[in-house]
């Protein structure tokens, strides 16, 4: 037998484990351009916190596992070899636009994609797209590979309240509100995790979507009150009804226990979730209450005598503007570095659950056509010992066919279950390196506002000290 080196065993494994995450997790993650201003309008600059984290702040996006990945290859090889073996895609979501008037009008969203990949024709292009577009963008994707076990990432939900106000509304002002800058870091966010699955970015309607320079075909589907709304809301409660009466018969320990961690995942990333809005809703009280408080020590300050005291009291104002400052720039920070990360995992998990059903229902499939099988089959022994010939060719061509079912519903559950297993590992390791950066960077943004808050205070303390 020919003997093989431990050196040479490891660089087999070391080489494959390089070529799969080459192939898994090429793209790379931008933030969106920074719509919602969480800098302070006074000259007060935080300690300690680099552009980068700035950037990531303002642009409601942190950073995804596909940059650690791309990073951590990028380090191992000189620039040239990255530059030019690694394939990569960068999309970036901004610029909103209002065109029209009225009830009529939307929002577009400039969308710039900056790519190696060879099945684009060119390196770098633009298109604009409305809201609907990314919808209809995902239900072609969710039609085409969701029974094939793809966890095809969800787009954000809409919001017909704020989407309203700023239909109607008349001032520029409002392309640049809260609500479209956040909507645009979704958005992006959801584009490049369909630009980090292999098999979602390769697909024709993504690669339209970001190359085709004309208008798109409306996606009048995307519409809840459409016919093809109508339809899937009553898919999804022929699906709710299904998963009342089937029970299936799981023969793989794996999807029981990776169905209970899901269902555990999610019922406490919600109860996070609602305790990280309880937190921004008090963090934007403090806000309102410290500015509040600081124009009340201004007004008191203006009409004390005293002039140490009055320059104390003019000088406390100054500083509580300042914290008020801080306390809207952490609220920002919860919002954009835990809320939004969790609510985005909320979704993706519900995506998770949709094809775990989805497994079912091929298998409930595949059980169907077994059973139709064996109905063929004992109805050609009744014709048989009934003497009747004459119905025995049909009754075994129905049995060929069904048998081909048989086997191709049996061929559909084994990849769904192969795909599902590879999916949900990528899912768990991207989930981990995704909340570990988001943990890091919130953190990062608290120390800094408790320094800069230390700052304030001693800054202040002489002026308390000397009011004689």
């Amino acid at each position: 037998m020919e003997e093989i080196s431990v050196d040479e065993t490891t660089a087999s494994i070391d080489l494959d484990y390089n070529e799969t995450e080459n192939t898994d997790t090429p793209a790379t993650i931008t933030p969106a351009p920074a719509v919602m201003d969480v800098s302070s309008s006074s000259s007060t600059n935080k300690l300690n916190r680099d552009d980068n984290d700035k950037e990531v702040i303002q642009g409601g996006v942190f950073e995804t596992t596909s940059t650690i990945s791309k990073t951590r290859i990028n380090d191992q090889m000189t620039p040239s070899e990255s530059n030019s073996s690694v394939p990569s895609i960068e999309i970036k979501v901004g610029e909103p636009t209002k065109i029209g008037e009225g009830m009529s009008s939307f929002v577009c969203y400039k969308v710039i994609t900056k790519t190696t990949l060879p099945f684009f024709r060119r390196n770098s292009f633009s298109v604009n797209r409305r809201f609907s577009d990314f919808l209809g963008l995902r239900d072609k994707l969710a039609e085409k590979h969701i029974h094939l076990g793809h966890i095809v990432p969800p787009a954000p939900e809409k919001d017909a309240v704020n989407n309203a106000k700023v239909i109607m509304s008349k001032e520029e002002a409002s392309l640049s509100s809260d609500f479209l800058g956040r909507r645009a870091a979704s958005l992006e966010r959801f584009l490049n995790r369909i630009a980090q699955h292999v098999d979602l970015r390769s697909d024709p309607d993504f690669r339209e979507f970001l190359e085709l320079e004309s208008d798109l075909p409306r996606a009048k589907s995307t519409s809840a009150l459409s016919g093809a709304g109508v339809r899937r809301l009553f898919t999804r409660v022929g699906d709710t009804v299904n998963k009342m009466t089937f029970r299936m018969d799981e023969t793989d320990p794996w999807f029981e226990e990776k169905q209970q961690q899901i269902e555990n995942l999610d019922q406490q990333l919600r109860k996070l979730h609602a305790s990280v809005e309880g937190l921004i809703h008090c963090r934007k009280e403090l806000t309102t209450s410290t500015g509040a408080f600081a124009k009340s020590a201004a007004m008191l300050g203006n009409c004390e005598e005293h002039n140490s005291l009055s320059c104390a009291l003019s000088h406390l104002a100054e500083t509580h503007e300042k914290i008020e400052q801080l306390h809207n720039d952490q609220a920002n920070n919860d919002f954009f570095l835990l809320s939004e990360p969790l609510r985005d995992y909320i979704s993706l998990i519900g995506v998770i659950k949709e094809v775990f059903h989805q497994r079912v229902k091929v298998y409930q499939s595949w059980q169907n056509a077994q059973q139709m099988l064996t109905k063929k089959r004992e109805a050609k022994v009744r014709f048989e010992l009934a003497g009747k010939s004459d119905k025995i060719p049909q009754a075994q061509d129905e049995i060929g066919e069904w048998e081909s079912k048989v086997t191709r519903g049996q061929e559909e559950f084994d990849l769904i279950s192969r795909n599902m297993k590879k999916e949900v590992e990528k899912f768990e390791l991207d989930r981990i390196n995704d909340f570990k950066t988001s943990f890091v960077k919130y953190i990062e943004s608290l120390l800094s506002d408790q320094q800069q808050l230390i700052l304030y205070w001693e800054a202040f303390l002489p002026e308390a000290q000397a009011i004689s």
